[in-house]
């Protein structure tokens, strides 16, 4: 699926790309960058395509996905955290 595809289907879904990308527990600045690419991976566009469904058949995906409880990953190390002094 094209990215332009995407899009129009976010729209038939009726949710955003903002609000899709917190849904998912996947970041908005992953989702942008199928922009470059010019398509998006298969899992997103069942997603999206599933959501468009689910809306032309009254079901509330944002319930059901919510009853999933997913967990956004986030990355290990990155950053500046602050490191655990060692007993000395």
């Amino acid at each position: 699926m094209t990215f332009i595809e995407f899009k129009k289907h976010l729209l038939d879904a009726e949710i955003s790309l903002p609000k899709f990308s917190k849904l998912i527990k996947v970041s908005e600045k992953n989702l942008q960058s199928y922009k470059k690419k010019g398509e998006v991976p298969n899992p997103i566009a069942v997603i999206v395509a599933c959501f468009v469904e689910m809306k032309k058949a009254g079901l509330d995906y944002a319930d059901i996905v919510d009853g999933l409880e997913l967990k956004a990953k986030t990355k290990e190390g990155v950053g500046f955290a602050k490191k655990a002094k060692k007993p000395e």
